[in-house]
């Protein structure tokens, strides 16, 4: 009996509970110094002026003008994400292939250009980690500045700031899978951009593809966020409504937010299914 114990036992029990009971430690004094509590939300005072506010957000706002305004507004948020993402895979990535350290042609044996690849992985590694250490809405505020209100500012931002994050993202894809491939091209002589191509790209496609879709989908949240200082789109119509107080035409932006990501869903399960 005790031995059928020992073997049904989970012999990881113990480090997970230690685990667990660390990460509440650890959490505790970040919720303590955050004033978080929950039992604020269930304050009679709090759900009334919450259910007042939620109230104002009906009926959703259908005027024939406004939803003109509205449908303009996103097909610009659409084009400010796209444009924005366009640029950042331009900056994305050339630099990814740089800090990729399996297609450095040095890393195979002993060679003169070890010391060039570092030279030129170590300035691609700080350039992605500066674009992605401003946050977007940073970003937006300083080439508001430079070029002025309006749609530019936001692909400038976006392109910037996913830039960095996107190059950091394809490289660890590209290091994580099968490298196999492409050492063995780069071992018989091929370039750099061969052993990419045809050892690394076609393995490595589908999770580029949809990490990418994702990171549009995050940069229309993003355009939205940065309509606020003034770099256009549907969330700078969003900013115009609230400060006039109109919850109806505010819930009538955030119902197309929704249908924007569900479109986003859907797009990124076509190229998923495609590219596989």
């Amino acid at each position: 009996m005790n031995s059928v114990a020992a073997v049904t036992r989970d012999p990881a029990a113990l480090p997970r509970l230690a685990l667990t009971v660390l990460i509440i430690v650890l959490l505790w004094p970040g919720f303590r110094l955050t004033e978080f509590d929950v039992g604020m939300l269930f304050d009679p005072r709090n759900r009334e002026t919450m259910g007042k506010f939620v109230a104002t957000f009906f009926p959703l706002a259908s005027a024939p003008e406004f939803l003109r305004l509205v449908a303009k507004s996103t097909l610009e948020t659409l084009a400010i994400a796209t444009a924005g993402m366009a640029f950042a895979m331009l900056i994305a990535f050339p630099l990814s292939l740089v800090v990729t350290r399996t297609l450095s042609i040095s890393r195979i044996g002993p060679g003169p250009g070890v010391l060039t690849g570092r030279m030129l992985r170590l300035p691609a590694r700080f350039a992605l980690m500066f674009f992605r250490s401003i946050p977007e809405i940073v970003w937006a505020l300083v080439f508001v500045r430079a070029v002025g209100l309006g749609p530019a500012a936001g692909v400038l931002a976006i392109g910037i700031a996913y830039g960095g994050m996107l190059g950091k993202v394809y490289s660890e894809i590209l290091e994580s899978g099968d490298t196999r491939p492409a050492i063995a091209l780069l071992e018989t002589g091929c370039g750099r951009l061969g052993a990419f191509f045809y050892g690394m790209f076609p393995a490595a496609l589908p999770e580029l593809v949809s990490y990418t879709v994702y990171r549009w989908e995050c940069a229309v949240r993003a355009s939205v966020i940065m309509g606020f200082v003034g770099a256009g789109g549907l969330g700078q119509q969003m900013e115009l409504s609230m400060r006039m107080l109109n919850g109806g035409e505010v819930s009538t932006i955030l119902l197309t937010f929704l249908l924007l990501v569900v479109l986003a869903d859907a797009i990124s399960a076509f190229l998923r299914k495609v590219t596989q």
